[in-house]
């Protein structure tokens, strides 16, 4: 067979299997093209998830009628004129792939005007320009797409149910709403409104749109500058987690893009405040330089390309660290009321957003032991948190009585940190707490004049010797310790062949692995480092990170065995302690630099507010 040039119409055709992957994907070029267009409205308007019709109408600068017919050919585009451009690009739609390919396959009109003079108006189907009229003068454009993929039947076996295809378009414009505050969205699906935007500029009002106000009301404004980058958005505190990354929005320039390095960035900025599997909700604004970014390597425009991605990904991490260091992140109880007439209002407490769900059977009544002294409580001093004499305190601890505030009145509380700012004394972060009691051995019970708290004390007392056994093993040289006997390991042939190929890097971290017959090996010495009892994990869990990440992140190691060995060594449920003993957990965890959860991001307090205890007994209504 002869090589031969294909037709325009179908490498259109082939070339919207790229771009026009959903009806969500036509939204998107279309909105985008309106975007660019300096649009400060945009309206969509969908039938049947935009299988049957999709409307973008939008008050931007329109085009001329020469422009009009010239946008729908092949490689069309009014934003790049030589290679020099393609490295300074400022705008969404660049490729002019777009709206030929989505003319390809659906019947499409556009109706367009400069707003001085009558407008132009155009029917396309199958690519094919079918008629050609005038218009009338309102400024923007309006583009109707109609039977997609009614030419190309093979692709709508690939769409999944109206629900489905409707989500992604709700993703879609909940993301491009997130980056453009400033422009007013409305959606309407089978003529009801379906997501509008007041197009203030404010962010944290699109947040509270799309996401709710109770994560609004969550979030904590981060900023941060560079000599190459702008970062600026909202991050939920640690108590709002959801199960997916799909809740972190990045957005570079303007552009939402999807990037895993950058995910992975702001899930090492929360640290060991994640629970462990799950995400952050994060909306992030990067502006720089756009000879910085690439974002020609991916037809879709979805990935990018940074140049300086090491200083980016390590501004974020600091940015979202300093901010959760300003601030204190005891998690809040509130009522959930049921709200139905004619009935008994009855309260439901929940974890803030968090999602965490406590078993509601028990095996036997839950017993609250107040603060009566026991002298024969073993001390909690071979857990390390030996009382000192100066910290006995009296058994009646004063509450202070405050005047209640205006509750009535309510503003959303959104502190703006600025990560240049110096970092507080942590102790600040965390009230000073008395004890009155503890929960099934488990939970120790405090209050103070802001109210009464819970705090799980094995989880505290992980918090306190993580950090503790962090900064003994991060202090300890890298010397090898020779051992007596040494250790012996089998792998699996797939492990042993990693080992065998970085062996270097291996040996760089002070691991040498001797063969020892099939697939098995010894290993005589060790980093004197290694906590006692736990070598054997500690070589494991390297060996993972190299068969992950063809690398050895000695930081993270000595960090994961500093958490084996907190969790190992701490108290645990079912263990009851005297006041004093209680007293000492809680000033120690006031000086931890993360008091808020364990090593592994479990909550370590709650709240309850003064005025959430009075709701409940119905002291105010």
């Amino acid at each position: 067979m002869g090589i031969f040039q294909m037709p325009d119409g179908l490498a259109n055709k082939i070339a919207a299997g790229e771009v026009v992957e959903r009806p969500a994907s036509v939204v998107k070029e279309l909105i985008e093209n309106s975007i660019d267009a300096g649009s400060t409205w945009i309206k969509m308007e969908v039938e049947e998830a935009g299988l049957k019709r999709i409307k973008v109408t939008d008050n931007g600068h329109g085009m001329p009628e020469d422009d009009a017919e010239r946008a729908f050919l092949r490689h069309a585009t009014s934003k790049i004129q030589n290679e020099t451009d393609l490295f300074r690009v400022n705008t969404l739609g660049f490729r002019g792939e777009a709206l030929a390919s989505i003319a390809a396959v659906s019947r499409l009109t556009v109706k367009t005007s400069l707003g001085e003079s009558a407008g132009t108006y155009l029917t396309i189907e199958g690519g094919d320009v079918t008629a050609r009229e005038k218009s009338d003068a309102r400024q923007g454009t309006e583009i109707i797409v109609e039977d997609l993929f009614f030419n190309t039947p093979a692709r709508l076996k690939y769409m999944k149910t109206i629900h489905t295809e409707l989500g992604h378009i709700t993703d879609l414009l909940n993301r491009l709403a997130l980056s453009h505050p400033e422009i007013r969205f409305e959606a309407i699906h089978n003529g009801k409104s379906l997501f509008k935007t007041a197009g203030t500029g404010d962010l944290l009002q699109v947040i509270s749109q799309v996401y709710g106000m109770s994560v609004a009301r969550k979030m904590l404004q981060v900023k941060h500058e560079t000599l190459d980058f702008s970062i600026e958005g909202y991050i939920a505190k640690p108590e709002v987690t959801r199960a997916s990354r799909n809740y972190i929005s990045t957005i570079v320039n303007g552009r939402f893009i999807k990037s895993m390095q950058l995910a992975q960035a702001i899930n090492r900025g929360y640290h060991t405040l994640l629970p462990i599997g799950r995400s952050p909700i994060v909306v992030l604004k990067i502006d720089m330089d756009p000879i910085l970014v690439d974002v020609n390597v991916h037809p879709t425009k979805l990935e990018v390309r940074f140049s300086k991605d090491k200083a980016l990904f390590e501004a974020i991490e600091n940015t979202i660290r300093d901010a959760f260091k300003r601030t204190s992140l005891i998690p809040e109880m509130e009522q959930k009321y049921s709200g139905k007439k004619n009935e008994s209002v009855q309260g439901n407490l929940q974890f803030g957003e968090a999602e965490q769900k406590s078993s509601t059977r028990m095996d036997h009544t839950p017993q609250v032991h107040l603060t009566q002294v026991n002298e024969n409580t073993p001390d909690i001093g071979h857990n390390g948190l030996s009382p000192e004499s100066d910290q006995k305190r009296s058994r009646d601890y004063p509450i202070q009585q405050t005047e209640n505030p205006a509750y009535d009145s309510f503003e959303m509380p959104v502190t703006d940190y600025d990560s240049q700012t110096e970092i507080e004394n942590p102790g600040e972060r965390v009230p000073v707490m008395y004890p009155i009691g503890q929960l099934q051995g488990t939970y120790i019970l405090a209050q103070n004049e802001n109210g009464f708290y819970m705090v799980d004390q094995h989880a505290a007392q992980e918090r306190i010797k993580f950090e503790r056994f962090r900064k003994k093993l991060g202090q300890t040289e890298n010397e090898l310790q020779e051992l007596l006997i040494p250790l012996t390991f089998d792998f699996s042939k797939q492990e042993s062949i990693f080992i065998d190929h970085h062996g270097q890097e291996l040996e760089k971290v002070g691991l040498f692995f001797e063969p020892f017959g099939n697939q098995t090996y010894i290993i005589r010495s060790h980093p004197n480092w290694f906590p006692k009892g736990f070598e054997e994990e500690v070589i494991r869990e390297m060996i993972e990170q190299i068969m992950k990440d063809e690398k050895v992140d000695v930081e993270r190691i000595r960090e994961d065995a500093a958490a084996l060995m907190s969790c190992k060594r701490s108290i645990k449920a079912n263990h009851h302690l005297n006041n004093d003993d209680m007293f000492t957990l809680l000033q120690a965890l006031r000086k931890c630099s993360d008091p808020f959860t364990c090593p592994h991001g479990r909550p370590v307090i709650v709240h309850f507010s003064s005025y959430e205890l009075e709701k409940m007994f119905k002291r105010v209504m």
